[in-house]
């Protein structure tokens, strides 16, 4: 890849060594180029217009003004792909306000550009360099926008997401009353330790509540649960919630497979699948299963997706419907809870 065709990225980070080396790891093979180290936010929101960079990484902890309200501004100003490096709640924030993914620091191995996280880090860096940054509204719904489900009883929703997933849930989410009767069951792709804090900070934003899903609790709404880091979320017929920390399932655990797959099972008719943006093909199968069994899969559509590959995936094997965020808020708020579970 040429100079002039590297993807670009402008680094924010207040700490001269670990800029040096996050500078040295990402320049390694020449498939990208580091545009500019800034050491604060402000000082990087003003090279933003000379510099155009394809991504910014940036920590939170800035002296003056906090990475989070340099990726809120960026978001509402001139949105394009962030990635973070944070702790647990700051991070839930910044994902929500728009940046694609966070890392904790410390789970980033800068010692040896050549070894193998190295080269996974920078594939993941192009990956999010060419992704779609989309402004999310909080929808404008009008009386009988979910004309087109009401009609159909759910007694369970599976929502799927990866990259650009945290922004999406909360718009989602923002959009259901607290009193909202069918049960969400959340898989978030999410870097390691950060699923508590998207849950507590979901909590604290949205009508519904929101929570961590627990081993043995029943899924009785209102309330949203979201699978913890390293355990695949399932449900039973009875309602009951099961965490499983030892099956291995692709890439990912959780898996939105896995929870879809189980709501088919639990819920047959009354189930719903919907997949959101992401890298990769998870949720694809366990929505073909849902739809397989009568219940609704839905997809999140590509003009709105941040990376579509999870929705494109889902498509090519079987969705009943393929809508933006606003719609698929409309048609969620169009369902009629049925509180049985069990196949239809």
């Amino acid at each position: 890849m040429t100079a002039a065709t590297a993807q670009r990225v402008l680094v924010c980070e207040d700490s001269r060594a670990y800029a040096a080396a996050l500078r040295r790891v990402l320049r390694y093979d020449g498939d990208i180029t580091v545009a500019a180290v800034c050491s604060t936010a402000s000082e990087a929101m003003a090279a933003l217009p000379r510099i155009s960079p394809d991504l910014v990484i940036m920590d939170l902890e800035l002296p003056g003004m906090d990475g989070l309200t340099a990726v809120e501004e960026i978001m509402s100003t001139c949105p394009l792909p962030a990635r973070v490096s944070a702790r647990s709640g700051q991070a839930a924030a910044a994902l929500a306000a728009g940046a694609l993914d966070a890392i904790a620091k410390d789970d980033l191995d800068l010692r040896d550009p050549a070894g193998t996280a190295a080269a996974a880090f920078r594939r993941h860096v192009q990956v999010l360099s060419r992704a779609r940054v989309i402004r999310h509204r909080r929808p404008a719904l009008m009386a009988g926008s979910g004309a087109r489900h009401r009609a159909r009883r759910a007694s369970v929703i599976g929502i799927c997401a990866s990259t650009g997933g945290p922004q999406l849930l909360a718009h989602l989410l923002a959009a259901l009353p607290a009193d909202y009767p069918i049960p969400l069951l959340v898989v978030q792709h999410i870097g390691a330790g950060f699923a508590d804090g998207l849950a507590q900070w979901l909590d604290q934003t949205v009508p519904l509540r929101v929570a961590i899903a627990r081993g043995g609790e029943q899924a009785a709404g209102p309330g949203a649960w979201i699978a913890p880091g390293g355990a695949h979320l399932k449900i039973a017929a009875t309602g009951q919630l099961y965490l499983d920390k030892r099956t291995a399932v692709g890439h990912h655990r959780p898996s939105g497979d896995v929870l879809f797959e189980s709501i088919a099972a639990a819920a047959g008719r009354a189930g719903v699948a919907v997949v959101l943006s992401g890298m990769g093909a998870d949720g694809a199968a366990g929505a073909a299963a849902v739809r397989a069994r009568g219940g609704l899969a839905i997809a999140q559509d590509e003009e709105s997706s941040a990376v579509y590959g999870m929705p494109r995936a889902a498509i090519d094997l079987g969705v009943d419907v393929v809508l933006s965020p606003n719609e698929i808020a409309a048609a969620l708020l169009g369902l009629s809870y049925g509180p049985q579970l069990g196949p239809r």
